[in-house]
């Protein structure tokens, strides 16, 4: 019998505790996978809703479940992606290094994201940034407000190296930054062409070369250098 007497009373069986379904999740993050996918070689503007939902294998009316709009699509993907990049890049460099080896262990990370062909466009947000520069739009603006977090990392690692005595004390961190982050950039582009592993390997010595350019002189080094001149 479904219920149970009790002391006169009837009493219903209690409810059965149901586990939280995950599929609405996993659909969602298999269309933002998608999209990031598409957008590093068709561009985050030329998705549409329809052409995703036939890549993925979706209904158009599933996906528009997910987005209610093309510019939630676009806003979202670029989201998921910002996620994958801060595990698959800044979270590979523990906070406890720091100054010039931060410097270069970022990059290496990078380096490392592009040799792993996360996207098959080379970096989602040098990619989509070349895209949406000259168009205004919430999406640009995102992805402009993400790649100036990249850059503060950069900023932020050539300060400590500054304050632990490894760079110059009135060094310009900014165009450090600068000339740091191109390299990655020029990097990526090059690697997308080439999948030459001589292309990284240009940015790891350029890198370096701009760590050993800012780096503090010491007397000794000094004297040398007198010394060489006469």
């Amino acid at each position: 019998m479904a219920d149970q007497q009790k002391n006169g009373k009837t009493e219903s069986p209690a409810p059965t505790l149901r586990k939280p379904r995950d599929d609405g999740l996993k659909g969602r993050r298999a269309i933002l996978d998608a999209a990031a996918r598409l957008a590093t070689t068709r561009g985050l503007e030329e998705l549409s809703i329809g052409e995703l939902a036939q890549h993925i294998g979706m209904s158009k009316s599933g996906l528009y479940a997910h987005f209610k709009s093309k510019e939630e699509l676009e806003l979202a993907t670029i989201d998921a992606a910002a996620e994958i990049f801060e595990n698959d890049v800044v979270r590979r460099v523990e906070e406890s290094v720091r100054g010039s080896a931060r410097v270069m262990a970022l990059s290496e990370a990078f380096f490392q994201h592009l040799a792993r062909r996360v996207y098959p466009g080379g970096c989602f947000f040098a990619t989509v940034a070349a895209q949406l520069a000259p168009r205004p739009g919430r999406a640009r603006d995102r992805v402009f407000g993400l790649q100036q977090e990249w850059i503060a990392q950069f900023v932020a690692a050539l300060r400590q190296a500054c304050a632990d005595g490894e760079i110059q004390p009135d060094a310009d961190l900014d165009q450090l930054a600068f000339e740091i982050t191109a390299m990655l950039f020029r990097a990526n582009f090059a690697w997308i062409m080439t999948e030459d592993e001589r292309v990284l390997n240009q940015a790891r010595v350029g890198i370096r070369g701009v760590l050993s350019r800012a780096a503090r002189k010491t007397p000794s080094s000094g004297r040398i250098q007198k010394k060489k001149k006469r």
